[in-house]
């Protein structure tokens, strides 16, 4: 909010605040309450930050008008390619936020959407963009828990029928949630969420990073303490000696095993490192959108082999071509499923 407290009004862009917006379709309560008036033509729609933009990348692509962040070629022979191409308009909310508002309404969205925390911050933020450029800013929750009624939402908001995709959710979520309450205290793993190169940021307890893992049950070992992201020491990994560690960095999965101080855990000595699938998004976090469905029948499947016997490359298969509007290949799998860059 800063970069926003800093930046003048031009008069450019007092004018483009003056314009006449597009008749209301009606008013829709976002997560946070707030009655947002949808327009009754909704063409053009801003991401907030990345997990809104994956969202809406999911249910209605040709709405999204660029992405937080330019993606890459790799990135883009998964998806749409000519979505995935469109250019980067920067972020207005989470880390380091890059769009201003003067360029915000330049791109003339009928809607700007944010998809993650409705927790005050975010609630102030999206209240005082909407109240500064006077066009609708509406906040969804990214919560697992609730995921099928964000996208039943979503499709109010962008007058899109998101039952096919909220549907599929659904059933994915409960199927997998009966499963896992079936599972005796003692089958689940104790986890460690491992980040960066040398594997030592992890998410505390109730971290979104650390969604996927938790809502499986398997046991976090930093989930003691609540919070975000940390940073630990060797010294506490080994103290708390996970069965399990699920990493996103490719050189800290490659290098694990030969770390003469990582041997001494558990999961490095039995060979259970698993290095989550990034293409085109992470599986496990990073952004933690509904990109991380996929992702949890991945881990059940590393954290209950016995429960979970799924053919992986099957329901990847399904879920890209749902999601991402693209059936890959057999060559496409291997290289998602190997955590390939």
């Amino acid at each position: 909010m800063t970069g926003l407290d800093r930046r003048a009004f031009t008069g450019g862009v007092l004018a483009a605040l003056a314009a006449p917006r597009a008749r209301a379709a009606g008013t829709v309560q976002d997560a946070a309450g707030r009655s947002i008036e949808v327009p009754d033509r909704v063409t053009r729609v801003f991401p907030a930050g990345p997990p809104a933009a994956i969202m809406l990348y999911t249910l209605a692509p040709e709405l999204l008008l660029g992405w937080p962040r330019a993606n890459r070629a790799e990135e883009c022979t998964l998806m749409l390619p000519n979505v995935c191409t469109r250019p980067e308009v920067g972020r207005l909310t989470g880390r380091g936020n890059t769009a201003n508002l003067e360029s915000v309404l330049a791109l003339k969205p009928d809607l700007i959407l944010d998809v993650g925390s409705t927790a005050p911050t975010f609630v102030s933020l999206a209240a005082r963009v909407q109240e500064q450029t006077g066009i609708p800013y509406a906040l969804l929750d990214g919560r697992f828990e609730v995921m099928p009624a964000t996208y039943r939402l979503l499709g109010k908001l962008t007058l899109r029928d998101a039952e096919p995709l909220a549907a599929y959710t659904e059933e994915t979520l409960v199927k997998i949630q009966a499963r896992v309450n079936r599972i005796p205290e003692n089958e689940r793993p104790r986890a460690y969420y491992a980040r960066g190169p040398r594997g030592l940021e992890t998410g505390l307890g109730g971290s979104i990073n650390v969604e996927t893992i938790e809502y499986l049950g398997a046991r976090n070992v930093a989930g003691e303490r609540k919070g975000g992201l940390t940073t630990v020491s060797i010294e506490q990994v080994l103290l708390w000696n996970p069965d399990v560690i699920v990493t996103i960095d490719r050189d800290f999965a490659a290098n694990v095993r030969s770390d003469a101080l990582w041997r001494e855990v558990a999961a490095v000595r039995s060979g259970r490192v698993h290095l989550s699938p990034k293409l085109p998004f992470g599986w496990v976090d990073f952004p933690p959108s509904v990109n991380r469905l996929i992702g949890l029948w991945w881990l059940a499947q590393i954290f209950y082999p016995d429960h979970f016997q799924e053919d992986i490359r099957t329901l990847t298969r399904d879920f890209y071509t749902r999601f991402y509007h693209v059936t890959p290949s057999d060559a496409d799998l291997d290289r998602v499923l190997a955590g390939r860059e």
